[in-house]
């Protein structure tokens, strides 16, 4: 059974990176312990640790010791190359990567990155490397600054290298290939690779290959004046700022960084006026050379500015500035979240390595962690991708989470509110909103207005409700958005960052209605705890179930369970376990517990039960020893909202567990209702639940 894969490329800069994280996503997706290893590192760079090292650790939050993941660095090769002890490398590699072997269920291992002094002879020592360690490889070529026959010539030559070794090779990535070449790139390798061995290209990518603010005030050793907190701004263009305003504002691009003499004071104040303005593209930093720095008046209008970016000082001039800003080989670093998040991004929409895992790693994880659990939750997103409707659209967190979504291609997204407004907090937020991508829609401005009003009048007209009330009603957010399901023209929806629980459901229950058989709705929050999922119901909704009303959120919650991949074993709390308590409460959970096991004698519960009793195995044994649920109940009903609501936050706080939901039950159509104090992956996590509801579960 292989339990490691080896990255290996044929040159600097690469970009395997973007591999290496996307790989190791795909495997945390399949297994819960994955291990990180890089037999040789650089240190020519005169950096304390390795940036590979640090940003999959703590990016992934692996329980891996720095140390632990490497077994020499690049000089220290050479020295002991130059005694003549290249076994004793061999040695210690081995002894090194078998130590992860034995403590994770896989282990990713990421070859050299010829830089420094002896990179002549990595190709030969990845190779050597590999076949000692007995794993099979994918091999990542780059395209930049190559013609077709030289990148595929290139990837051929090491490819049969590795084959005359007997190191098999899983997979060959084209990497950095301009967009319009990946299809030629891809046919190209498959002239000469086998069927067994899955082919990939990946496109060059803007904002990975250009440097962060901060990779710039690094270079340039320069002076941060204004906006530090925004150095992992993410540069695009760069351009001197030499001509007069009126005509450099025309060679604004995204993201642009303005390099400009430090007394050009029209040129700073026009390009920070550019940045907020809805007509000119954002800008991502002022670098001003020379060493001059603006005088006391220009500084202080800076200083009052409420939108801002990094300004920074340097003392080289205009020309070299320019140059070696152009020359920076940017890194993905572990704060570095934006390139990441990209990196991640184009991996899922052009790498897929499940089959290719699947075929060859016999992996049988335990039950489900987190991280498979979301993993899972992504891909069975992308199998439909569904509308989803966000009536918040100027809210920053969901404007973030709505860019996320989209670029991962998992679902399409239309946010509700007015156009200007929208563009206009975006641009306040910095956040790249592509229009092109992302449809935005003012319900009174909508072409469907009329007929949603018309409807909704039809709808509630019993209730007293007139046109004039249903134009009210339909103008807005909540309702028009809800009312886009109603019509097909939305898939689901995803509300209340800003607004009430209340004010969220109310028109769903008004016109979705519940699914037959149903009465009551419920929720549930996914909760994700450091090496299971549970399903917590009902946290959100309903104060005090009656036990009719607790049996169905039972069944609701166990089909929900069921449906995301986790098995039902049903947990009915209360503050006693088994036949030892009595009292109204603990008899209507008594009296929910039988109602469920007549209706669905399928499943498997245990109710009346203490908490520690159905997640704790030692006291589940103690309290109730013949029973198939104590100590590892997955779905835990709570009695009443006031018990729940306060259990799951207090689990959340305390273990840091990643609460997903609330996840609304027996709607006829998917409408999620966010927390007011949700976060981006909060809000990125409920629209993908509500996609998956959307398929049909």
């Amino acid at each position: 059974m292989n339990k490691g894969i080896y990255i290996a490329t044929l040159e600097p800069n690469s970009g395997k990176s973007i591999v290496s994280l996307g790989l190791m996503r795909t495997l945390l997706g399949k297994t819960a312990k994955v291990g990180y290893f890089r037999p040789i590192i650089d240190d020519s760079k005169n950096t304390s640790k390795d940036n590979h090292i640090s940003t999959v650790i703590s990016f992934f939050d692996i329980d891996l010791d720095y140390e632990d993941a490497y077994a020499f660095t690049s000089s220290e090769i050479i020295k002991k190359r130059n005694k003549g002890k290249s076994g004793e490398i061999l040695d210690t590699i081995i002894t090194k990567y078998k130590n992860l072997e034995d403590r994770f269920d896989f282990v990713l291992v990421e070859g050299s990155d010829f830089t420094g002094e002896g990179s002549i002879f990595e190709f030969d020592t990845n190779v050597l490397i590999a076949k000692n360690l007995g794993l099979p490889v994918i091999l990542v070529g780059s395209g930049v600054g190559k013609t077709e026959d030289e990148l595929l010539g290139s990837l051929q030559i090491a490819y049969t290298t590795f084959l005359d070794k007997d190191v098999s090779v899983l997979a060959v990535v084209a990497n950095k290939v301009q967009e319009e070449n990946l299809l030629i790139a891809k046919e190209g390798l498959r002239t000469f690779l086998p069927d067994s061995v899955e082919v990939f290209a990946i496109p060059f990518t803007e904002k990975l290959a250009h440097p962060t603010i901060k990779e710039i005030v690094e270079e340039l050793d320069g002076k941060v004046l204004f906006g530090s907190e925004f150095l992992d701004n993410q540069t695009g263009n760069f351009g001197v700022g030499a001509m007069q305003l009126r005509n450099y504002l025309t060679h604004l691009k995204d993201d642009s960084l303005v390099i400009t003499p430090g007394d050009r004071a029209d040129i700073i104040l026009g390009a920070l006026q550019a940045n907020i303005s809805t007509n000119y593209p954002r800008i991502s930093g002022i670098i001003l050379t020379g060493g001059l720095i603006p005088e006391e008046p220009i500084l202080k209008l800076i200083q009052g500015l409420s939108q801002i970016v990094p300004i920074v000082s340097v003392n080289d001039g205009t020309f070299s500035v320019t140059n070696r800003v152009g020359n920076i080989k940017s890194q993905i670093y572990a704060n570095s979240k934006p390139k990441i998040d990209t990196s991640l991004t184009v991996f899922a929409k052009e790498v897929s390595f499940d089959k290719l895992i699947e075929r060859f790693i016999n992996l049988e994880p335990k039950g489900i962690t987190p991280r498979m659990f979301q993993y899972g939750l992504m891909k069975r997103a992308r199998t439909a991708k569904k509308h989803i409707v966000m009536p918040e659209g100027t809210d920053e967190r969901i404007l973030n989470a709505a860019v996320q979504l989209v670029e991962l291609d998992i679902v399409k997204i239309t946010l509700l509110g007015d156009l200007e407004q929208v563009k206009e907090k975006a641009v306040q937020y910095s956040i790249p909103l592509d229009l092109n991508k992302i449809d935005i829609i003012d319900p009174v401005k909508s072409e469907h207005f009329e007929d949603y009003v018309e409807t909704f009048y039809e709808l509630r007209k019993h209730k007293n409700v007139n046109r004039d009330i249903a134009k009210d009603w339909m103008a807005d957010v909540s309702y028009f958005g809800t009312m886009m399901i109603y019509k097909g023209h939305a898939d689901g929806m995803v509300s209340g960052a800003a607004h009430t629980t209340a004010h969220t459901i109310k028109p769903a229950l008004q016109f979705i209605k519940t699914k037959p058989g149903v009465s009551v709705v419920s929720s549930v929050f996914f909760m994700c705890l450091e090496d299971r999922v549970s399903v917590f119901g009902d946290c959100a909704i309903n104060p005090n179930p009656s036990a009719t009303e607790l049996a169905e959120i039972a069944i609701s919650s166990a089909e929900s369970s069921l449906a995301f991949g986790i098995e039902p074993k049903i947990a009915m709390l209360s503050y006693s376990s088994g036949t030892s308590g009595k009292g109204a409460d603990v008899d209507r959970v008594r009296e929910a517990t039988e109602i469920v096991k007549k209706e669905r004698p399928d499943l498997k519960i245990e109710g009346p039960i203490q908490y520690d009793a159905a997640v704790d195995a030692a006291v589940g044994k103690s309290k109730l020893p013949d029973s198939e649920v104590a100590g590892q109940a997955s779905v835990l009903i709570f009695p009443d909202l006031n018990t729940g609501n306060n259990t799951y936050k207090a689990v959340q706080r305390e273990t840091g567990a990643l609460a997903i939901g609330p996840m609304l039950q027996g709607l006829n159509k998917p409408v999620n209702d966010l927390s007011r104090g949700c976060t981006v992956e909060d809000i990125f996590n409920t629209v993908i639940i509500t996609a998956i509801q959307a398929q049909g579960l």
